[in-house]
């Protein structure tokens, strides 16, 4: 049974020590390139929250396309950006170098 605190649902405490326990551990896991586990363990933390708190998750899932599409705009900018100073660098230094990449 959840607690109620100002009309918001509060998490049980043995909810909270499961998703911190989790994140710890998954950091852990991943500081040490214990990469699977680490999933495993964020993956623990998510599902607990998940389920505590469904109507938020189904926003997040929700605007993941968008999140996605935004995402892969910056990649190929930061790629168009980098091949440019690639480029720029390729035919010599100089004064105009800068001016060429909008420097």
């Amino acid at each position: 049974m959840s607690n109620r605190m100002f009309g918001r649902r509060e998490m049980d405490s043995w909810k909270k020590a499961v998703v911190a326990g989790s994140i710890g551990a998954a950091t852990i896991f991943f500081m040490k390139r214990r990469f699977p586990a680490g999933v495993l363990a964020s993956g623990v933390a998510l599902a607990m929250l998940a389920a505590e708190y469904p109507e938020k998750f189904e926003k997040v899932r929700q605007s993941l396309p968008d999140y996605f599409d935004r995402s892969m705009r910056v990649m190929e900018m930061a790629g168009r950006a980098g091949q440019r100073i690639t480029d720029a660098a390729g035919r010599g230094g100089g004064a105009g170098v800068w001016d060429e990449i909008g420097g």
